[in-house]
């Protein structure tokens, strides 16, 4: 049985106006389209420039879209603003916490700003603060606390008001990998304790891997969606990545003599192949003296990525 739908995008485009007269506008977002279910962790995964910035912010009510629509809960995004913003909880990937104040501080500013007061909020802010292992540190000001208790912290302060959607923006920035698997659990327990829907933008493939479901963006668009294991799955086999000192010449005879049809990716050749084991010592064999090295891996996201984009993450610079 399907879920209802937490989030709701529907051929949302966004162009920023040109930055001088006379010059074209630059496409941030081209007719994106998906929808996410209530209590799913949905990932945002795509390289600097991809896009993810700018469809957070659009969710968040920060941007408008130049055509289509997002809806929240079945709200509008644009026609009721302040609606939507009671049922966000956001943790921007720019720190927002005071290291002035301490822990408890921030949020209990944070249920100001919401309306809460007296007791309930008390009582709100030691949940929260002992949801994200932090109650003993309530009382310590923020510029004493670790990188990784600071974005507790910033979570702690997003779920404050009980949001019905999470947007989390770069969520690991920062984080060493304790403090991220930390993170991951947390994210895990409101989605199957508290049915909270959790969206986030991420540039990490081994993040965006423990997503339940997420979208690939390239230059604005979505170029794949579905669960990882599904995406990698298209693959259809393992990854080998031949080092050569001459891939244009080697890549036609390879791709004559075994059927194949690899790529140049950063100066090597690039196979997606079946098997990969057996056929290494086939394709050595074939080619003596002429491959200085050979690397196996299984699919992952960013070779997703790279068989819809012909790209790898990097290729762009970051914007």
């Amino acid at each position: 049985m399907n879920r209802p739908a937490a989030v709701e995008i529907q051929s949302l485009s966004l162009t920023y106006p040109p930055a001088r007269r006379g010059g074209t506008g630059r496409s941030a977002l081209r007719n994106v389209s998906f929808g996410v279910s209530k209590g799913e962790i949905f990932g945002l995964l795509g390289p600097n420039g991809g896009g993810k910035s700018t469809l957070f912010k659009i969710l968040s009510t920060l941007l408008k879209p130049s055509s289509g629509s997002a809806r929240i809960g079945g709200v509008d995004v644009q026609s009721d603003p302040r609606e939507i913003r009671r049922h966000l909880g956001i943790a921007f990937q720019a720190p927002s916490l005071d290291k002035k104040l301490t822990a408890e501080e921030n949020l209990r500013h944070q249920g100001h700003l919401y309306g809460m007061r007296g007791t309930a909020l008390k009582d709100r802010i030691s949940e929260m603060l002992r949801r994200v292992n932090l109650e003993d540190r309530s009382g310590d000001l923020v510029e004493t606390l670790s990188g990784g208790m600071c974005r507790r912290v910033e979570l702690a302060k997003a779920l404050l008001p009980r949001p019905k959607v999470l947007l989390l923006d770069e969520p690991s920035t920062g984080l060493d990998p304790g403090a991220r698997r930390d993170l991951w659990t947390q994210l895990k327990t409101l989605r199957d304790e508290r049915d909270v829907t959790v969206l986030l933008s991420t540039h990490l493939t081994e993040e965006a891997a423990d997503c339940d479901r997420l979208v690939l963006l390239h230059e604005g668009e979505v170029v794949a969606l579905g669960a990882p294991d599904q995406l990698t799955s298209e693959i259809g086999g393992d990854i080998l990545t031949v080092h050569t000192r001459q891939p244009e010449h080697l890549l036609p005879r390879i791709q004559s003599r075994f059927g194949v049809t690899p790529t140049i990716l950063d100066g090597n050749i690039r196979i997606e192949i079946q098997a990969a084991h057996r056929f290494i010592p086939q394709l050595v064999e074939a080619f003596p003296g002429e491959i200085s090295a050979i690397s196996l891996g299984k699919p992952t996201l960013e070779d997703v990525f790279i068989h819809r984009t012909g790209h790898k993450f990097w290729d762009e610079p970051p914007v």
